[in-house]
């Protein structure tokens, strides 16, 4: 996080201390399930106006600092609320009823230690537990196997274990081309380059090639960062504008990061008899007139936050929140898949997955007679 940032945390915690003592000294007095009711939700209140207020602090600031409010700085603070100081209020609060309301007491430790256990899942276990999804196309227009394998939003401010094993993870399902969906870097100014020039020597160590070739588009983030240093020297096309490329038996088109985010966006075929693939950042484009057998995107990265009935909490797109993650059939018979990507949001931001594990995508194109229609399975941590 920036030093402003920390700052703000670190304020935040300590004006939430007080609304903990607040709460708890209410429980301890009267000791019973109302007057934990009552306080808690007291205090749920004043959490919400010190995460607004703290959340407001840097639209304050932007005036003379240049900073402004980023909702992923409010998820932030909010976090440090529901993982670390309703746990302990809950906590706290069925020790002092364990005699008088027992079953309230029962109720609140059930509470915190679900909290507890999304927070672990979230923060520790889900950010790094990666999953490479297969799937199988068959089509007439493709004349032998042929892989296609899809990195999407490494959006990394390190070249550490993980980015190590998400790269040699790619280079062991040995596909024919490598498509890199944009987001590479996501770093403080100082710290940016180093970064890039780091990815590059551990893209380079573990060899990220492949016989068809490996292309890289823009992603939105790119455009603060230096991403053409990713790969710099490697063996690697990286394409800033849209083009079209005959790559084995594909004819791919890349799109240019704005071309991406365009939801009226035209593509033409311009070989009817050869398999068209469409490869963006954001997924908006498969919202135009776009000919092509399969869409490829990354950028919502599934939502990062995905709760049981509700979907992803935020996808970043205009596309609906259904086609932010997996395969969609669209309307004009196309199909469109946007990947959950490889990393996640930093900066600002909390280091969180719920439900929405980091994702290596590996397509296998292959003759329509040599299988049944297209199937899929996934395959869980390498």
């Amino acid at each position: 996080m920036d030093a402003w940032a920390i700052e703000i945390v670190i304020l935040l915690n300590v004006a939430m201390a007080g609304v903990d003592a607040g709460v708890l000294r209410h429980v301890r007095r009267n000791r019973s399930a109302a007057s934990w009711w009552k306080a808690g939700m007291g205090g749920a209140g004043g959490s919400l106006v010190l995460v607004v207020f703290f959340g407001m602090v840097p639209s304050m600031m932007s005036r003379r600092s240049g900073v402004h409010l980023n909702a992923f700085f409010i998820v932030q603070l909010a976090s440090w609320v529901l993982f670390v100081h309703a746990p302990f209020c809950l906590l706290t609060a069925a020790f002092l009823l364990r005699k008088s309301a027992w079953k309230t007491a029962a109720l609140s430790t059930l509470g915190a230690i679900g909290l507890l256990g999304v927070a672990v899942d979230a923060f520790l276990i889900e950010p790094t537990w990666l999953e490479v999804t297969h799937l199988e196309i068959a089509s007439d227009k493709i004349d032998r196997p042929f892989r296609v394998a899809v990195v999407a939003d490494l959006q990394t401010d390190r070249a550490g274990s993980y980015e190590r094993r998400v790269l040699e993870t790619l280079r062991d399902q040995h596909p024919d081309v490598i498509l890199f969906a944009g987001d590479y870097i996501q770093s403080s100014c100082e710290r940016a380059l180093p970064t890039a020039k780091a990815l590059n020597r551990l893209m380079e160590e573990v060899g990220v090639r492949a016989p068809d070739g490996v292309f890289a588009i823009q992603g939105n983030i790119d455009l603060w960062h230096p991403w053409l240093e990713v790969f710099r020297g490697l063996d690697v096309s990286p394409v800033q504008s849209t083009q079209s490329f005959d790559v084995g038996p594909l004819r791919l088109t890349c799109l240019s990061m704005n071309d991406s985010f365009r939801p009226r966006l035209v593509v033409e075929r311009t070989d009817p008899d050869r398999f068209h693939l469409v490869l963006g950042h954001g997924p908006n484009y498969a919202m135009g007139r776009i000919d092509a057998d399969l869409l490829l995107a990354g950028h919502t990265h599934g939502g990062q936050v995905r709760l049981p009935l509700v979907g992803p909490l935020a996808t970043g797109c205009a596309v609906p929140p259904a086609w932010a993650a997996g395969m969609t059939e669209l309307p004009d018979g196309g199909k469109l898949y946007v990947s959950r990507g490889v990393g996640m949001e930093r900066g600002n931001a909390p280091r969180i997955r719920f439900l929405c594990r980091p994702e290596l995508v590996v397509i296998d194109l292959v003759p329509q007679s040599d299988t049944n229609p297209k199937r899929q399975r996934e395959v869980g941590n390498p």
